[in-house]
């Protein structure tokens, strides 16, 4: 058994404009799935937060099993079965059912790209490299659907992931000598690749200019509808468009957390206003996801030379 209580907590990333190119440090594929923890021997598997999976994940649980015992560190990820990529909505269809459901168009496997314990040794404070090749050993033979993550040091390379791998929305970036630290004490960092596309903004959220934020809203059969919260507001950004919003009169009304991309949230509380304006705006997946944009976009700019009319309600 792991001499550490589990669920542990897990290494995160920080967030950075540019891939991270530098000497020592290793770029991984960051696959767009769920983070989980996994102990094998005792088939158990954790969220990010600590949610137990298990009985979700049997599949992945009892995969597991095949291997040594061990603590592992990875992505759920849904692999369709037609073989056209991954898709994140379908480990959603898990939550709250029992296990694998017969008929599924996807399987579920893990991309494993970290070791925390082999049997009763903690390994969080050896290097990276260490850590790598043990989690290489340790996956060796072992189950089609639990494999590891490549590693380059090699940006182009990497970069070639992106657009070759379906379902992989970036980069990680690890020093080679550091070792495995809980939250961003890691010194882990995560570059995304970006989209842009328009939305029609339908509402303002925020009392002070430096929370305040943008409802968007795309129209869908002819109705206008929300599918996001965008990120605060620069302020190059905020002084240029509200001069061109008009409230419409009806007072603050709420959505759903889950809107502003955050599940179990509370409530987002806005001043609706007029669609009349247009703007760009950064995203990190190009289609939406339940309706809605699952992280906040960024605003780039006022669209000033495209009407909500001219916004295409299929992106």
């Amino acid at each position: 058994m792991p001499p550490f209580a589990l669920p542990a907590s897990l290494a995160l990333a920080r967030a950075v404009d540019a891939v991270p190119e530098a000497q020592g440090v290793m770029l991984e594929p960051k696959w767009d799935g769920w983070r989980c923890q996994i102990h094998t021997v005792t088939r158990r598997v954790w969220s990010r937060h600590g949610t137990d999976l298990s009985r979700q994940f049997s599949d992945v649980a009892d995969a597991a099993a095949d291997l040594p015992d061990a603590v592992l560190d990875g992505e759920l990820v849904a692999v369709l079965n037609a073989g056209s990529g991954v898709a994140f909505d379908r480990l959603q269809s898990r939550a709250g059912r029992r296990g694998p459901q017969r008929g599924a168009d996807f399987t579920v496997h893990v991309a494993l790209f970290d070791v925390l314990a082999v049997g009763d040794t903690d390994w969080r404070t050896r290097p990276y490299a260490e850590r790598r090749a043990e989690l290489l050993r340790l996956l060796d033979g072992g189950p089609a659907t639990l494999r590891a993550v490549p590693a380059t040091e090699d940006a182009r390379q990497a970069l070639e992931w992106v657009g070759a791998l379906g379902g992989v929305e970036g980069l990680v970036g690890k020093r080679e000598s550091a070792p495995y630290a809980a939250g961003l004490a890691s010194g882990w960092v995560k570059w995304r690749q970006r989209h842009t596309t328009e939305a029609v903004v339908i509402g303002v959220t925020g009392t002070t200019p430096a929370v305040q934020a943008l409802v968007l809203g795309r129209s869908t059969g002819g109705r206008m509808r929300a599918v996001g919260v965008s990120l605060p507001l620069a302020q190059q950004v905020r002084l240029a468009v509200a001069p061109l919003l008009h409230a419409t009169g009806g007072g603050m009304r709420e959505l759903p957390g889950t809107v502003g991309g955050l599940p179990g949230a509370d409530p987002v509380r806005f001043l609706p206003v007029k669609p009349e304006v247009v703007v760009e705006i950064e995203v990190d997946q190009e289609r939406l996801e339940f309706g809605r944009y699952r992280h906040r976009p960024r605003i780039r700019r006022v669209r000033g030379d495209l009407t909500p009319e001219m916004v295409d309600d299929a992106q």
